[in-house]
């Protein structure tokens, strides 16, 4: 079966240059937590004004701007992040993604876990040369809509190729055939995380359907993919109880405390080698406008069945031969 795998290997670098890269891109919910506070408690009249300015200033333009020369630091901080996290990625069938394009189609790649950020989809920004020929070209993030509200996050997330994630959105992207990437899970399985267990690895899957029902619209395969090492990142706090989750499902994020590296609050993540696999492509039949719930049910047990394989196949060679994978 590994002769089959297609294996790409980064060599790991968290030096000055790819720490930089990934504090522009990550580091920016740090970055305004602390010039918030710093304008509200420490800041001189003219620091405050300086501040606030900058902020509007954000907040107002597009989240596009500059555009071409936004795309370009996006690609390289994307570039240097591969670097940062050693990133390695393992596609069990190539094969899969060359007849995918030649049938004209795109896939849902469906990626998991979330952890407390699940930056490891940048492995599929374009400009890695992840995924081959046309489905890797034009591939975007769907990711919370409300990074797409702050000021600097907004510009940075759409450097990067990431779009806010709803249903219409989902929608055209599968119809005009750009490949699609989303975290199922979302922010539920930050909720569930728990350090009394952790020899657990939780994935909020059961209640997840609605992406299988896209998929069944235009007949798009699923690509079941999971990251290995992306729970070492940080150092967390979740909140807990059934308010705080609704809360999170509310506003599209949960109000997590989180540390990374050198123990800084709201901080860049440790760099961890991160490892994403990707599995053989779920084939879904064409049912158009008349999709069946049986269909839905089917199609996304088969789903869940993929992902929790993919696991076993790969949680030994990871050093994760300890773990359990839990299905909520």
């Amino acid at each position: 079966m590994q002769s089959k795998w297609k294996i790409t290997d980064t060599p790991q670098d968290s030096s000055l240059v790819p720490t930089i890269a990934v504090t522009l891109w990550l580091g920016w919910m740090g970055i305004l937590t602390f010039s918030v506070l710093y304008a509200a408690f420490l800041a001189t009249t003219f620091q405050r004004n300086v501040i606030i300015s900058l902020l509007s200033v954000s907040a107002i333009l597009p989240p596009s701007f500059p555009g071409a020369l936004g795309v370009k630091i996006g690609n390289w901080i994307m570039h240097e992040a591969r670097k940062y996290f050693g990133l390695k990625t393992i596609i069990e069938n190539e094969s899969a993604f060359h007849d995918i394009n030649k049938s004209g189609k795109t896939a849902i790649f469906a990626i998991e876990p979330h952890d407390v950020l699940p930056y490891s989809v940048f492995a599929f920004n374009p400009c890695l040369g992840l995924i081959p020929g046309r489905l890797g070209e034009s591939f975007n993030i769907l990711m919370t809509g409300v990074v797409f509200k702050l000021p600097y996050m907004k510009h940075v997330y759409s450097w990067v190729g990431g779009i806010p994630v709803d249903k219409k959105t989902f929608r055209s992207q599968l119809a005009k055939n750009k490949g699609t990437g989303f975290v199922p899970g979302g922010v539920q399985e930050v909720i569930l995380m728990d350090p009394s267990k952790p020899d657990d690895l939780v994935l909020y899957l059961k209640n997840r359907k609605g992406f299988v029902k896209l998929a069944l619209e235009l007949g798009n395969p699923i690509v079941p993919v999971f990251t290995f090492n992306l729970e070492q990142s940080y150092r967390s706090f979740v909140p807990r109880g059934k308010f705080v989750g609704k809360v999170a499902r509310k506003i599209g994020f949960l109000p997590v405390f989180f540390f990374g590296r050198f123990g800084i609050p709201y901080g860049i993540p440790k760099p961890v080698k991160l490892t994403v696999v990707l599995g053989e492509p779920l084939h879904i039949p064409c049912e158009n406008d008349n999709v069946s719930k049986e269909s839905v049910e089917k199609y996304h047990a088969l789903y869940l069945e993929k992902v929790v394989e993919l696991f076993e196949r790969h949680k030994h060679a990871q050093g994760y031969g300890h773990r359990n994978l839990v299905i909520c």
